[in-house]
């Protein structure tokens, strides 16, 4: 087969009779360039014709050389065949290497397997079709190579009913290092997902007042993971703090970052400290850990003497909480800027949660999509919020699946779901509450343990228990009188799980425990509150004063 036969239509290529000068070639480059340049150097306005220039240099013309001896040279494997059944014409020494020789006049279907693996034949039919050019990339034959094949028509008149050439790159050293490269990812992630989850509460604590829920979920297989991350944090005296929050960066350092946040997050949470100082106090650490790095958070705590949440917000999406008649509320400013800009002072607000209410803390990988405004997605999170009932899981899976959420979602989500629950009959019986204002003189501790004394055994507690929680008030009232200063107020609450007891002064000094001397007639209360409750503590209360409580654990 001779290169003249179908040379002619690729473009920039026309035939042309063989010269007798075949085979001379210039000696040097510099004689090559001279005589060319001589050749083109013309008064004529048009120029020179190229292929009359590069004959007379001497240079070989493409028809001079045959096809068969270029194609067979080709490191790529290349294939011509022709008519509708795909008849054999040609294939060069890489393509025989390769799979093996293969004779001609045979059909592709019959004699060349690797055609069926590559998903050639079909490409072929659409060529011989359309007349225009097809191509596959790395596809992968049954011994583990890889190629990019592209078909080409060849009309010519020697091919009976039209010809395809096929040309075939070997690429699998290629698709080898980007499987590879994809493995790395793959552990690169499962890396992160898993730094991720172990970071994140294994088991969440489930506070007397409340039930609450929480979901992570990882971006799909495409998203990297990100610093989602959630916590509850029980106070003490019936308080619970709650966080949600998500460090802008994605893979194994947000995580990393996301560990320290909230570790320090529980760290500063057990300083009783209000929403805006714990926010106030990470801002400086986040900037710390990493500057390059920020983050958001809502910090709130809730206290089952107020019915509501007191948060603090560094840049992150509202809380939203639904009322027991299915209305959906948004807590409003405050909203300072994200953890680690620094430089701004936080403020603390609050939004009620009464006795029926769920409040929802979220990521924005819940409801931010590309191409929508993010209050659009907030606003069909409200939506799907205020016909969502049931448990707090349930409720974590129902708006997972109102908002679109599925395992290839291309953020990580990061839900945390509170309800209140409204106790009735029997369950409401566990739940009481009383309280007494104390006046100041030697007549408030002997009332203060009679109201106890009254109280306790009005809940129907055991005589020791009884007995305890009256001589605990009996020093918490004593520590207030010494210490503390009007207005002062004796709190009794009882749980399903626990007796509550807590004085509230005007003194804003926190108590702390010392050991006392022998001969000290003071400074023994604090022990003795140590040693008698499960858990005791202290912490300032807003506008002033200062809040200091015991718990005792009730019999199962």
């Amino acid at each position: 087969m001779n290169f003249t036969r179908w040379s002619a239509r690729l473009p920039g290529t026309q035939r042309r009779a063989a010269r007798g000068t075949e085979g001379s070639v210039p000696a040097a480059r510099g004689e090559y360039a001279q005589q060319l340049g001589h050749l083109t150097d013309t008064d004529d306005p048009d120029g020179p014709d190229d292929e009359a220039a590069a004959a007379a240099a001497g240079v070989p013309a493409l028809e001079d050389f045959s096809v068969r001896e270029l194609l067979g040279r080709l490191p790529g494997l290349v294939a011509l065949v022709y008519g509708p059944e795909h008849r054999i014409a040609y294939v060069n020494d890489a393509y025989a290497a390769a799979f093996g020789p293969r004779p001609a006049g045979t059909t592709v279907a019959d004699t060349c397997p690797e055609a069926e693996e590559l998903g050639l034949l079909p490409l072929l039919d659409q060529v011989l079709r359309s007349g225009k050019p097809r191509t596959v990339k790395s596809r992968r034959t049954q011994d583990g190579g890889s190629y990019t094949v592209t078909c080409l028509p060849v009309d010519s008149p020697h091919l009976d009913g039209g010809g395809v050439l096929v040309h075939a790159a070997d690429v699998t050293d290629h698709a080898e290092a980007a499987e590879r490269l994809r493995a790395s990812e793959r552990r690169h992630r499962e890396t992160a997902v898993t730094l991720q989850r172990s970071l994140l509460p294994q088991d969440l604590e489930q506070p007397d007042d409340l039930r609450i829920a929480a979901t992570y979920q990882p971006g799909g297989t495409d998203a990297a993971v990100g610093g989602d991350w959630y916590d509850v944090i029980t106070l003490g005296a019936g308080r619970t703090a709650l966080v949600i929050g998500d460090v802008m960066g994605r893979g194994v350092r947000a995580a990393a970052v996301m560990g320290q946040l909230r570790t320090a997050v529980r760290a500063y949470a057990r300083l009783d400290l209000p929403p805006h100082e714990v926010l106030q106090l990470l801002d400086g650490l986040a900037a710390e850990i990493d500057a390059s790095q920020i983050a958001t958070c809502v910090y709130a705590i809730h206290d089952p003497n107020e019915g509501k949440l007191v948060y603090a917000s560094a840049g992150h999406l509202p809380i939203l909480v639904r009322d027991e008649d299915g209305t959906v509320r948004r807590a409003e400013d405050p909203t300072g800027p994200p953890l680690g800009t620094g430089g701004w002072l936080h403020a603390s607000g609050s939004i009620a949660l009464p006795p029926g209410s769920t409040a929802v803390l979220y990521t924005d990988g819940l409801v931010e999509r590309r191409r929508e405004d993010i209050d659009e997605g907030v606003a069909a999170l409200a939506r799907a919020l205020s016909g969502a009932s049931g448990t707090p899981q349930v409720v974590c899976d129902r708006l997972l699946r109102s908002l679109g959420v599925t395992a290839e979602h291309d953020d990580d989500v990061a839900v945390l779901v509170v309800q209140h629950p409204s106790r009735k009959g029997a369950d409401a019986e566990l739940f009481h509450n009383a309280a007494l204002e104390l006046l100041g003189g030697v007549e408030a501790a002997p009332r203060a343990r009679a109201f106890a004394s009254g109280v306790l055994s009005s809940w129907r507690f055991p005589v020791e228990l009884r007995d305890l929680g009256v001589l605990a008030t009996s020093e918490l009232v004593a520590n207030s009188l010494q210490h503390g200063t009007p207005p002062m107020r004796l709190r009794l609450r009882r749980t399903d799980r626990r007796l509550i007891i807590e004085v509230t002064d005007g003194d804003d000094h926190l108590p702390r425990r010392r050991r006392a001397e022998t001969e000290d007639e003071a400074g023994r209360g604090i022990s003795i509150i140590a040693t008698i409750a499960s858990s005791w503590g202290s912490r300032r209360t807003p506008g002033g004063g200062k809040a200091v409580w015991c718990e005792f654990a009730l019999p199962d």
